[in-house]
């Protein structure tokens, strides 16, 4: 099994600092804590752009990235929330992309951090699990290319800064829109329904999926608690579901396509 992140992104400094010169905080410790999430799953790492540049940011739960702005925010829509959570089944976070929008997403194909061949047909293949969902009311419209600045989402290879593992990176919405940055590494060795199996959880967590075994993390072997922002979406189960596309961890058998809780989630927060 495989987890689908090693590394998460990280937030704009007034500064460039090393990560090794960065502190985890009693503040964002605190702020993961109110949000129920295990504090001890936070960590700064190095978020590489496309373009090869890079900046410090916040890695969650391994694949999910946060700024401290994000993480701030993040918290304090909990606060807010907090007397509505519980009303539904499967994981969401409390943030989602505004009803109705059209997503821009593009298949980065520039330099070092180009997608592969393989990658971007396993790219179509996870916009298309998308897209064949009848009433939801988010889609994407994909293009391949370099200009990623005024796309709402940009999916690159990161292999090149990430020297071992598999799997991919990406963070909540915040604003109404998706989370930008979807990164996957070392994934050359898998199958195309592997490869979409991960950029197809990636996305779900730009949109707003928390790990279906956020409570245990199952599928990785784990008996760990996640916790955090985590609002059950009605109508999906509760408890492990075993094939869902947004479990922690991935195995080399993937199929790449949702399953039916994943479906009746989506279509309960779109």
């Amino acid at each position: 099994m495989t987890s689908c992140s090693e590394d998460a992104e990280q937030t704009t400094l007034p500064e460039a600092q090393p990560t090794s010169n960065l502190e985890v905080s009693s503040e964002i410790i605190q702020q993961v804590e109110d949000l129920g999430m295990n504090a001890n799953y936070v960590r700064w790492d190095d978020f590489y752009f496309p373009d090869g540049s890079s900046e410090p940011r916040l890695f969650l739960e391994e694949d999910v990235v946060v700024t401290p702005e994000q993480l701030s925010s993040m918290s304090a829509n909990v606060e807010e929330s907090k007397s509505g959570k519980g009303d539904s089944k499967q994981y969401r976070t409390s943030a989602l992309v505004s009803q109705g929008r059209t997503i821009s997403i593009i298949g980065y194909t520039g330099g070092s951090q180009a997608l592969s061949q393989k990658e971007r047909t396993a790219l179509q293949w996870a916009v298309a699990n998308y897209n064949r969902l009848s009433g939801v009311s988010i889609s994407f419209n994909l293009t391949f290319g370099t200009d990623y600045q005024n796309k709402d989402m940009v999916v690159y290879n990161n292999t090149v800064n990430n020297p071992s593992g598999a799997g991919g990176s990406a963070g909540f919405p915040s604003n109404g829109l998706p989370y930008k940055f979807v990164q996957i590494y070392g994934l050359a060795n898998y199958d195309t329904n592997v490869v979409e199996h991960v950029m197809t959880h990636e996305i779900g967590h730009s949109v707003g999926f928390r790990h279906t075994d956020w409570f245990s993390r199952q599928s990785c072997g784990q008996n760990v608690y996640e916790g955090g922002d985590a609002n059950h979406v009605s109508g999906t189960p509760t408890g492990y579901d075993s094939t869902s596309i947004m479990l922690a961890c991935f195995s080399a058998n993937e199929d790449g396509e949702f399953n039916a809780n994943d479906i009746t989630a989506l279509n309960n927060m779109y």
